[in-house]
């Protein structure tokens, strides 16, 4: 009894002492943890402020002296510590492998290396089902298989059968056959695995100033081709629309940091004064032979600058061409403000693809204004309402109804189902639906309260006819089938603003046959007729 209880005291005595011996190397690492991150962002913002002031790097102070000492003792006492203590366990683990096996016990998890790289010759010659599971286990990355084949269809098939092996869900439905997968390689969307199809309907014809066209819309929404087809009937008995451009500019806004306000108010009134627009002018222009700079607007928040440059960008929707103008500025003038840091060459007051009263108020893309005169017996005859319900709904409903749920550039029906449409349908950005969709939807009594004049007002409209989705085939096809496909080759920016006024005066298509059917009473009893299916699901699932 003696003799263990002797034992018992010398293992609670080892015991407290490897406690402690763990204590002091858990405090001394974290003392060594907490002096490397404190002294590396000491010297980071050191040498910042020496590059923003221009104060050579190697000229030292005692103070960044006893930092760097600092880093480099603790930077080399924590890759000591965990290096020699990964080897360590590194080694433990491999003899315990070593052990078992020679025992005849395999252990439970052997530790795994990554999986060999295949070449790309080797990758060329293989079938595709060794390429499948080449890709399943990760001898070959998924987003390199074009690459690495040199056949877009091929890498498709094989990381569709791919991604069904490895989430062990069914791709059936999702076609693979009938799409040209070269086309979109670098410029429309990354890892293909197939194609989504949307039916393409068209409304119209369209009579818009003195021409007639048929609107190509891709929805999965039943009705809202017919109800639009029906407006562009009501305008065409009525005589047509007409639509003005009012402006035409693409917008890119950086943000800009100073180390006070007053400096940023330097670069503010710099850039607004107009003795400093042609140079600015200058070095944003030569982005392109396109891009041409309208304006620049600056506005500040303490500090920090945000600038809104505007610029035409001929016929392409134009985030691309600005954002290159816009960098050549910002080198062009850490010359004069070296000072000066970038810390985005977007800083949101563009503002891209967010509701935003900057749009709403300055305009973005292309600013459109549409309108139309419906005569008295079309709005009864045709659209089953008057010309008085009509008037009324429009406040209550698109302007008082609006305001009331605090609606930004919402002041309308429905006109982002018709533009969500035709940009489907003509490869356009179809996240740009977001702003290009504000819209404000006014009518009212004319000729002595027998005929109804209707407009929309659509300040941010981005639309392009070059670039992006508008060069794949279907999509190239539709705008075709507008007449502005492509580049106009007479005035440059002509196509995409003839786009954007058939854009609006699909709208007011649009809000015209809906707003008529609501005030009719109609609108439950159409979506009945034309947005649901009489098959029977049941079988259909079967």
């Amino acid at each position: 009894m003696g003799v263990q209880q002797k034992i018992s005291k010398n293992e609670k005595k080892n015991q407290k002492k490897q406690e402690d011996s763990q204590s002091i190397l858990y405090l001394t690492n974290v003392v060594f943890f907490g002096l490397f991150f404190s002294v590396a962002y000491f010297l980071l913002n050191r040498w910042r402020e020496k590059i923003r002031t221009s104060t050579p790097l190697h000229v030292l102070t005692i103070s960044e002296i006893l930092a760097l000492v600092s880093l480099i003792a603790s930077f080399v006492y924590l890759i000591t510590f965990f290096g020699i203590a990964f080897i360590l366990h590194y080694d433990e683990e491999e003899e315990d492998i070593a052990a078992k096996t020679t025992q005849g016990v395999l252990p439970k998890k052997l530790p795994t290396l990554p999986p060999p790289k295949i070449s790309d010759q080797k990758v060329m010659s293989m079938e595709d089902e060794e390429v499948v599971s080449a890709v399943v286990s990760g001898s070959i990355p998924s987003y390199s298989l074009e690459s690495k084949l040199g056949d877009c269809r091929r890498a498709a098939n094989i990381r569709n059968q791919a991604v069904e092996r490895v989430t062990g869900r069914s791709l059936e439905g999702l076609p693979m056959e009938g799409f040209d997968y070269d086309s979109i390689l670098g410029q429309c969307c990354e890892m293909p695995i197939g194609f989504v199809q949307i039916p393409v309907g068209v409304a119209g014809p369209l009579l818009l100033d003195g021409n007639e066209y048929t609107v190509p819309m891709a929805t999965t929404e039943g009705c809202l081709v017919a109800s639009t087809n029906r407006g562009c009937k009501a305008i065409y008995v009525s005589g047509g629309a007409s639509a003005v451009v009012l402006r035409d500019g693409m917008t890119r806004a950086p943000v800009v940091r100073f180390n006070s306000a007053k400096r940023a108010s330097q670069l503010k009134f710099f850039l607004e004064d107009p003795q400093n627009f042609d140079s600015l002018s200058h070095t944003f222009n030569k982005s392109s032979r396109f891009a041409r700079l309208q304006s620049i607007k600056a506005t500040m928040a303490g500090k920090n600058l945000y600038t809104r440059f505007t610029c035409s960008t001929g016929d392409a929707m134009g985030m691309n061409m600005v954002s290159k103008g816009v960098q050549n500025v910002l080198d062009f003038l850490q010359t004069d403000f070296p000072d000066m840091d970038v810390i985005g060459i977007s800083g949101n007051f563009c503002s891209d693809k967010k509701a935003a009263a900057v749009n709403w108020i300055e305009g973005r893309g292309k600013s459109v204004v549409c309108e139309a005169v419906i005569k008295e017996d079309v709005v009864k005859k045709v659209l089953k309402t008057s010309v008085e319900s009509l008037v009324e709904l429009n406040m209550l409903k698109n302007l008082t109804g609006s305001a009331m749920a605090g609606a930004l550039g919402g002041f309308n029906a429905h006109a982002s189902n018709i533009v969500s449409a035709i940009y489907l349908a003509t490869g356009q950005d179809p996240a740009q639906n977001v702003e290009s969709s504000h819209c404000m939807t006014m009518m009212e009594a004319v000729n002595d309260g027998k005929d109804l004049h209707i407009s929309v007002t659509m300040p941010s409209i981005e639309v392009g006819t070059v670039g992006g989705g508008t060069q794949l085939a279907s999509q190239s096809a539709c705008l075709n089938l507008l007449g502005v496909k492509g580049a106009s080759k007479e005035t440059p920016g002509a196509n995409s603003r003839q786009l954007a006024t058939i854009v609006a005066g699909s709208v007011l298509a649009g809000e015209l046959s809906l707003m008529s059917a609501i005030a009719a009473g109609q609108l439950v009893k159409s979506h009945m007729k034309y947005n649901r299916s009489n098959k029977d699901v049941t079988k259909v699932a079967s």
